[in-house]
């Protein structure tokens, strides 16, 4: 598991977006926490210490600290939005947390062992048609990532949901639909052997 992360913040009244320009000049990241039985919060972030958070991928998916005028608050992040051309964060939401509740969430996937793939090394090519998967749990559960295999799907093949490991306690939402994960998908090389290779075996017929 990643190292826990905290991050300081401080109470905010000046809301708008006025303020939230005057903020981000002075390298500051408006930010809101809410959820649980306590009311909305509007707080400001360091830039400096959310640039370096964001380059964590367990940020994204992990159980926070928040401090928030030296009150620690239990927290994952909902929403993140970024500036379209310089991919600086303009505003986050921050959902409180607490052990005894399930919360909703993204975990990210994580694909191994694709140089080992067969069907990369008969000349196909991996792709990762999602990134991420929606699941439910309790904070104490909440995965850091899930693992997809690659290594023995062929060129042609798939990897559904059905075929992931899911860890104990965590369960995903998926509307009754078996995903597709990922794929191995025949390139024109792959192609033009395969080709040759029915050729050769139908004229041994």
């Amino acid at each position: 598991m990643s190292e826990a992360i905290v991050l300081n913040a401080t109470a905010r009244k000046d809301i708008g977006k006025g303020a939230s320009r005057r903020l981000r000049r002075a390298d500051l990241v408006p930010a809101i926490i809410y959820g649980g039985e306590a009311e909305p919060v509007q707080i400001t972030l360091e830039g400096k210490a959310i640039r370096k958070a964001l380059e964590v991928e367990a940020f994204y998916s992990q159980v926070l600290t928040l401090t928030v005028d030296g009150a620690k608050q239990q927290a994952i992040l909902k929403d993140l939005q970024r500036h379209p051309a310089k991919e600086f964060a303009m505003h986050m939401d921050f959902l409180r947390v607490d052990a005894d509740h399930e919360i909703t969430t993204h975990a990210p996937l994580h694909f191994l062992n694709e140089e080992e793939c067969v069907g990369v090394k008969a000349g196909g090519a991996i792709v990762h048609n999602r990134v991420d998967i929606e699941i439910k749990c309790l904070p104490g559960d909440l995965p850091e990532f899930i693992e997809v295999d690659m290594a023995n799907v062929e060129v042609g093949g798939h990897v559904h949901l059905s075929d992931l490991t899911i860890p104990a306690g965590v369960e995903v939402i998926a509307h009754g639909q078996d995903l597709d994960i990922a794929s191995v998908q025949a390139t024109r090389g792959a192609s033009d052997e395969e080709s040759e290779e029915s050729a050769e075996e139908a004229g041994e017929e």
